[in-house]
C-alpha cells in the first residue's frame, strides 16, 4: 500500500505520546491527518483555495520539492487552536484514518483524472496528493518522535 510506511509507524502512537513541538495531542494529530486525506479522496469537495491562482505554480514547485514542511507552522485554514475531537478515542481515530487512506486509493482508481482542491495548493492530481500526504504524515510523525529528524530531512 502507498502509505504502509506511515500506517505502520502510527501503530506506535499512544495516548501517552508527547509532541516535540506544537499543541496537538496524538488523537488531534490523527484526526487532522484524516481530514486532509478526506479532502483528497473526494469526501469534501472544496473549491476555495486561500492563495491566489498566480501563486499556485510556485507553491506547487515547493510542494514537489524535497523541502519538508516547517515545524510550528500554523495552518491558516484550521487556526492556532485545537479543534474538538470527533472520535471517542485514539484507536477509533486511527481506524478512521486507515479507512480514509483506503478510500483515497479507491477514489483515484475510479477517478484517475480527478484533482480535488487543497486549501493551500489548489487542485492536485493523485501524484501531487501523494507527495502532499507523504510530507504531511512525515511532518506529524516526526512531531511525535515516530520518525527521526534525519529521516524527515531525507523524505
Amino acid at each position: 500500500m502507498i502509505f504502509s510506511e506511515f500506517t505502520d509507524q502510527l501503530e506506535n502512537l499512544s495516548i501517552e505520546s508527547k509532541p516535540h513541538w506544537g499543541i496537538m495531542t496524538p488523537q488531534h494529530m490523527v484526526e487532522h491527518l484524516t481530514q486532509a486525506v478526506e479532502l483528497s479522496n473526494g469526501k469534501f469537495l472544496i473549491t476555495d483555495c486561500m492563495n491566489p491562482p498566480e501563486k499556485l505554480p510556485t507553491l506547487k514547485r515547493i510542494l514537489m520539492s524535497s523541502r519538508p514542511l516547517p515545524k510550528g507552522f500554523v495552518n491558516t485554514v484550521i487556526g492556532a487552536e485545537l479543534k474538538p475531537l470527533s472520535k471517542k478515542n485514539l484507536d477509533s481515530a486511527k481506524k478512521e484514518l486507515f479507512i480514509q487512506l483506503i478510500n483515497f486509493i479507491e477514489y483515484f482508481t475510479k477517478n484517475p483524472e480527478a484533482k480535488p482542491s487543497n486549501p493551500t495548493f489548489g487542485p492536485l492530481s493523485k501524484e501531487e496528493w501523494i507527495v502532499f500526504h507523504k510530507k504531511h504524515f512525515t511532518h506529524h510523525l516526526t512531531q511525535f518522535g515516530l520518525i527521526g529528524e534525519k529521516q524527515n530531512e531525507s523524505k
